[in-house]
């Protein structure tokens, strides 16, 4: 099936699909060229988490008080620009869209993402956006974690992706710092595995669950890796599209 015998199938049922794994394994790069490829938005559900660590780091709130951590979720004017090829964050009326990139956000996010108050909020959000896109003709790709799981279990095709350790702490820092310095790639270790041991707590993102397909993209350039992915889209819309 070409792209555009994909796009016409979308235009009448619609699609979902949920990635998940963990950082460095490639979800946000894949993500996106497989929306642009099938003219479907792109939510990038780890925005939504930085986005809030951001909001509560700028309001000089304690992470510690999970209460009032959980109550800036819900009180965050957060705005999304889903353009797989473009997409955009904004807190109200500043753009937050390369500040949510820098490395203290990336080491304050573990106790956001580990509020159990904060995650519920995320998955009713990120579910609902990804349900209006699916209801409109179109659809939407979330990546992230928990998301074939939590967020939309029910979603037309679910991804575990997954890649060596290296190759991802490799890809984070190449992300974060233009360059894999032996320098930079142990800062990012250790963000990295601090990151994948605080959401081991309230996650579990390394084992595919029943009905999720798991790729391996160690070793494959993006395309292959969207190759990969492509085959279960085009199963699933030659089962729905009757």
């Amino acid at each position: 099936m070409d792209d555009m015998m994909r796009r016409d199938a979308i235009s009448r049922v619609g699609i979902t699909i949920a990635i998940d794994g963990p950082a460095g394994s490639g979800k946000s790069t894949v993500s996106k060229k497989l929306a642009s490829r099938l003219g479907i938005g792109y939510l990038d559900t780890g925005a939504m988490y930085r986005a809030l660590t951001w909001y509560v780091l700028k309001r000089g709130i304690d992470f510690a008080d999970t209460a009032a951590v959980a109550g800036a979720a819900h009180e965050m004017p957060l705005r999304l620009v889903s353009d797989p090829m473009d997409p955009h964050v904004w807190v109200g009326d500043c753009e937050v869209t390369e500040q949510i990139r820098a490395p203290r956000i990336a080491l304050a996010i573990k106790h956001v993402s580990t509020n159990l108050s904060v995650r519920s909020w995320m998955a009713t959000e990120q579910r609902r956006r990804m349900m209006e896109a699916r209801h409109s003709g179109s659809g939407m790709i979330a990546e992230g974690r928990d998301i074939t799981t939590v967020v939309c279990p029910n979603a037309d095709v679910r991804i575990l992706l997954l890649a060596d350790q290296e190759a991802r702490l490799r890809r984070r820092t190449l992300e974060l710092y233009g360059d894999a310095t032996d320098e930079h790639m142990e800062i990012v270790r250790e963000q990295v595995e601090g990151r994948d041991r605080a959401d081991s707590e309230v996650a579990e993102f390394m084992v595919a669950a029943p009905g999720v397909a798991t790729v391996d993209s160690t070793g494959r350039d993006v395309e292959g890796v969207c190759d990969a992915i492509m085959r279960y889209v085009d199963q699933n819309l030659a089962d729905r599209d009757v």
